[in-house]
């Protein structure tokens, strides 16, 4: 497939593009459990897309790609087009977020099936339902070594479980129960954040937006009690947000709901995964994140169509600086890529 070639040589740009982007933190109170996630990158445009259980797919990769068949349903935030999420919910509770970190280095090829970065999120929120379902993945499914956008993640589930998922020197590491003294993530290696939180924050009279004081920031934010859970971690989002914050979202894993705005419509909005029509024999439903809109989104999702993904991808590209002479065959390749997947007979 040329256009994976192509694509692959574009997308190795992001190499270059560091950064301070993204913090998250997972916490409990008042029977709650809250997710927060401020997504800081370039570029603002979004979907928020209903995926549904019983589809078939194959990963979007050369080497070995995985092959599976969707088991839940989910809600996710996409940037780079459908299937490639930078991180959601699924009807079971589990939530997968994405923060870049420039220490990555992706497993060698072996034989475990392939995925890309973006991919691997929605593998997960397709076939686990929980933490531990995410690290036994691991025995089976790889991000592939080609993809150049350096990722690790912060996944947290229904029953409170919390885990980081990191790739370091080829091999994944995971810190999870008393190796996640902090539920938080930001764009340094956990270890070291946390070695930076316990014996250097405290010292300094000032912290910064920077990762490893956003990672500060947050950890001592978690031990604050308010009101309500979901406000609260909205006010923690607003107190480690950048310049380069795009969206805002927090996931109320309890009551299964995912609430969001972004830094051009202020209003918070939500949508609820009860209710939601999960199964493959309907139409994938989507809402523009950016939309003006309040309170609850569901009643405004409409029926997903190519025309709304080559709308979402092309603008991404187009406004990322290092994509934006992504041969236009890759776009459009990326672009219909879900035409390839299939509601299981």
């Amino acid at each position: 497939m040329r256009w994976l070639f192509l694509l692959a040589v574009s997308m190795s740009l992001l190499s270059g593009a560091r950064a301070d982007a993204c913090t998250t933190f997972c916490y409990q109170r008042d029977g709650a459990i809250v997710f927060g996630k401020n997504y800081d990158w370039n570029v603002e445009d979004g979907l928020v897309i209903v995926n549904k259980r019983g589809m078939n797919k194959t990963a979007l990769t050369e080497e070995n790609p995985a092959q599976w068949t969707s088991q839940f349903g989910s809600v996710t935030f996409n940037q780079y087009g459908r299937e490639f999420p930078s991180g959601g919910i699924n009807e079971k509770g589990l939530v997968v977020e994405l923060m870049w970190l420039d220490e990555t280095m992706y497993p060698e090829p072996d034989r475990r099936r392939s995925l890309p970065t973006l991919q691997w999120i929605q593998y997960q929120l397709d076939n686990s339902a929980t933490v531990d379902d995410v690290v036994a993945s691991d025995a089976r499914v790889r991000v592939s070594d080609t993809a150049s956008a350096r990722i690790h993640f912060l996944v947290a589930d229904a029953s409170g479980a919390v885990a980081t998922v990191e790739y370091l020197n080829g091999r994944t590491v995971f810190h999870r129960g008393d190796d996640l003294p902090y539920p938080v993530l930001t764009n340094d290696m956990y270890q070291v954040s946390v070695t930076y939180a316990r014996e250097v924050a405290p010292e300094k009279e000032t912290l910064t937006r920077s990762s490893l004081d956003r990672f500060a920031r947050a950890s001592q934010g978690l031990r604050g009690a308010g009101q309500n859970a979901v406000d609260d971690a909205f006010a923690l989002l607003h107190e480690v947000a950048q310049e380069s914050t795009q969206w805002s979202i927090v996931y109320d894993i309890t009551d299964k709901r995912a609430w969001f705005c972004t830094r051009d419509h202020h209003d918070i909005r939500y949508i609820d995964l009860d209710g939601l029509d999960f199964s493959c024999r309907t139409p994938v439903r989507i809402v523009d994140l950016n939309a003006s809109l309040r309170g609850d989104v569901s009643k405004k999702l409409r029926d997903y169509s190519i025309e709304a993904n080559r709308k979402l991808v092309r603008a991404a590209f187009h406004e990322t600086d290092f994509l934006s002479n992504t041969p236009p065959e890759a776009v459009e390749s990326m672009v219909r890529y879900p035409e390839a997947t299939a509601c299981k007979p």
